[in-house]
């Protein structure tokens, strides 16, 4: 029997049997890891509550034949006890922990920034200090980064050409000149890439001084941009919430995307 430890976040439960669960967490030095908890589902478990979605733990495991087996847990942050009772906090950060199990097919192989920006992303959304949208949308393009599927923003995609551009179109790659630019492309106002761009590079005071309108419509191309090069939807991503104010008319939402920018297969549901 092989022990070892390490600190995850959980990305989301499964039952298992009776009593059991499948533990999926995504952890500083393995990576992706599912793992069974025993007994957690029975009233008098002594480590149930801190196994939920959410969670970022500290925990001991051995090596099983198919799933490793969780013996140890104890928690390091209690993400969840401030982002359930807030809907659109909550849905934000399932539209996180799902990113992350997408991106990470792989068990086992080692993913530390993406560990550190899942982190990252629950404790601001936990804390409130920030909007939820801007949490989730600066996520979301760091996340690709880490893919390698980061928007081009200040140049363009297909030349590298020095912007600024007017043109965006999710299946060339992001801004486009006007020599590269394609039909059915996007033409965001100038201040829809300035909140890209410092949403990517972390500048929140230029972020948080933007306009609502101009936020909703990042969110609909950051959501576009990820949906794509996943080549299907997230669940969660429809039901995130934006707030009152930014539902403006005539806004690009994270779910009614142009027809350029449908997602491979969604239709089949795949």
């Amino acid at each position: 029997m092989s022990l070892y430890r390490d600190t995850g976040i959980v990305l989301r439960v499964h039952k298992l049997g009776e009593a059991d669960r499948i533990i999926t967490l995504l952890t500083r030095r393995h990576g992706k890891v599912r793992a069974v908890a025993k007994g957690v589902r029975r009233t008098g478990s002594r480590f149930g509550a801190r196994l939920e979605p959410f969670g970022h733990v500290d925990l001991q495991l051995y090596t099983g034949r198919t799933l490793d087996v969780i013996t140890q847990v104890q928690t390091v942050d209690a993400f969840a006890v401030q982002l359930v009772g807030d809907y659109q906090r909550y849905t934000a950060a399932s539209a996180i922990t799902e990113t992350a199990d997408r991106l990470t097919a792989e068990e086992g192989e080692p993913a530390l920034k993406l560990y550190l920006l899942v982190t990252g992303a629950l404790r601001a959304l936990a804390g409130g200090g920030r909007d939820a949208s801007l949490v989730l949308d600066a996520f979301l393009l760091r996340a690709m980064a880490f893919a390698g599927w980061a928007p081009a923003i200040s140049e363009c995609a297909r030349c590298g050409q020095p912007g600024p551009h007017r043109a965006f179109n999710v299946q060339s790659g992001g801004a486009l000149c006007p020599r590269c630019r394609v039909a059915g492309s996007v033409h965001p106002a100038p201040e829809v890439f300035t909140l890209l761009d410092a949403l990517l590079h972390g500048e929140w005071t230029v972020a948080e001084g933007t306009s609502p309108g101009t936020r909703r419509d990042v969110s609909g191309l950051v959501a576009a941009h990820l949906q794509w090069h996943l080549e299907r939807q997230l669940r969660s991503l429809p039901l995130v919430e934006r707030r009152r104010e930014m539902l403006g008319p005539g806004r690009l939402t994270s779910t009614e995307l142009p027809d350029d920018m449908e997602v491979p297969g969604a239709a089949q549901g795949t």
